[in-house]
């Protein structure tokens, strides 16, 4: 009896209280300056706020401010509901059908307004797998930030105190560039398959490590990903190719076995020496932009990734005795066929990449008209740039591709010119041998009726 009491208060005295509450940490402690949190997400928790409701900015906006990094943007979250926060702001949406929310826009910024969620409890729809296909179960705060996937996201700023709530140790986790699970990780990944994928991006984004509870169960459970629908894998994988650390993602993915249900034909390309030349460099230039604080086109990325396997079939075909034009037509259509099963590229990134792809063999041309057509079509920049990445992976002669370069960034006298002084260029330095034209037989005197005549005799009329 006395021992059994004794242990019960050893137990709660070196038991952390679940009712101790969050932290409240100030800006002297978690560095965030009020300056660079976008104002219109401040003035979306302002409105909240004077209307009764509890309003903070969430999640990757505030983990990427403590770490003095620029959030790409900015979300929010809420106790009002969805309907409640579109009847406060003129230009606002409902969208999302398993997680509704609001998308309350200003001008080209959109601030994602989501009301707090309930932990699943079990009356969330799901599949048969487990995951999730229903969740607009609203909770408090605490609920939500348990919902969450990662500590280092369950986060929450208050614009007006300038504190940074914190529940389940997040900031602690950050410093140490540590990803880890909220709750049981086999379950979470089974809720939502994709979480595995934002584990891997956030340890690359971060130089960080996933903590070994959260990353065991991954490897077993990276078939889940086949679950996921297309269009939701191909945000996810753009995601992750432009962060600014897509060949750290990229190798982790491999690592984890999780790179079989994005890109099937990458740890082909990966594996062959020539591809995984061009991959890197195209990958490497994308950090770098990234870096930066370029922008980054989808069209030209994903043109890039999939243009060893068009290249490789391309030349089969050549070699078969197809003519450039539709086999490189051909071998770019078998291939976007097989990635569409896959991730979901609109039609739109598509059309532009396989006009990329299309200009690659004019490049080898430079004759007049050829090249004033060439300049008035209008992915003929991005054309050029992937013409660099040829030429650094070795495909492309350097000298040439960097006249293309020159003559896009010329100004309309400039570029007159440097057409002007092809002219002048011996025809193996200028152009591919000019196709011979072929001469029709001279007619006999008398011919010309008859062939007419027997012309007009077709089999058809």
């Amino acid at each position: 009896m006395i021992t059994s009491t004794l242990k019960k208060f050893v137990g709660r005295l070196f038991t952390p209280a679940a009712s101790a509450g969050p932290q409240r940490i100030g800006r002297d402690q978690h560095g965030i300056d009020r300056r660079n949190v976008s104002r219109h997400a401040v003035k979306v928790c302002e409105v909240l706020h004077q209307q009764g409701y509890e309003a903070y900015i969430v999640g990757g906006a505030v983990r990427d401010l403590i770490l003095g990094m620029e959030p790409k943007d900015f979300d929010v979250a809420t106790n009002a509901t969805p309907e409640e926060v579109r009847a406060l702001f003129r230009r606002a949406r409902i969208i999302g059908r398993r997680f509704q929310l609001v998308h309350v826009v200003f001008g080209q910024e959109i601030i994602e307004t989501s009301t707090f969620r309930a932990p699943a409890n079990g009356e969330q729809k799901t599949d048969e797998h487990g995951r999730i296909l229903s969740d607009n179960v609203f909770g408090t705060q605490e609920q939500d930030a348990a919902r969450r996937d990662f500590t280092i996201n369950a986060l929450y700023y208050d614009p007006h105190t300038e504190q940074v709530i914190d529940y389940h140790h997040g900031v602690q986790d950050l410093k140490k560039r540590q990803i880890r699970m909220i709750g049981d990780p086999e379950q979470r990944y089974r809720e939502d398959p994709v979480r595995m994928l934002r584990a891997v991006r956030f340890a690359a984004k971060l130089n960080g490590t996933i903590e070994p509870g959260t990353g065991k169960p991954i490897q077993s459970l990276a078939d889940l990903i086949e679950n996921v629908p297309a269009s939701r894998l191909f945000d996810e994988m753009l995601k992750l190719l432009t962060c600014g650390h897509a060949i750290d993602c990229l190798k982790q993915l491999r690592d984890a076995g999780l790179h079989h249900g994005m890109l099937p034909l990458l740890d082909i390309v990966l594996e062959q020496p020539g591809g995984r030349r061009f991959i890197e460099e195209a990958l490497d230039r994308t950090d770098a932009r990234v870096r930066s604080g370029r922008g980054v086109s989808p069209s030209f990325l994903f043109a890039a990734l999939l243009w060893p396997q068009v290249d490789s079939r391309w030349k089969q075909l050549l070699a078969q005795g197809g003519h450039t034009i539709p086999a490189l037509g051909d071998a770019a259509d078998s291939v976007l066929d097989e990635q569409t099963e896959k991730l979901a590229i609109q039609r739109r990134f598509s059309s532009d990449m396989r006009e990329i792809w299309f200009m690659q063999p004019r490049f080898e041309r430079r004759q007049g008209k050829t090249i004033y057509r060439m300049i008035e079509q209008p992915r003929f920049r991005a054309a050029c740039d992937f013409l660099q990445l040829r030429a650094a992976a070795g495909e492309f002669d350097s000298v040439l591709a960097q006249w293309w370069m020159d003559l896009a960034n010329a100004n309309d006298e400039t570029r007159a010119q440097m057409i002007e002084e092809t002219a002048n260029l011996p025809r193996e330095a200028s152009d591919a041998p000019a196709r011979k034209r072929r001469r029709r037989p001279r007619r006999k005197p008398g011919e010309g009726q008859a062939g007419s005549s027997a012309a007009s005799e077709s089999p058809e009329e």
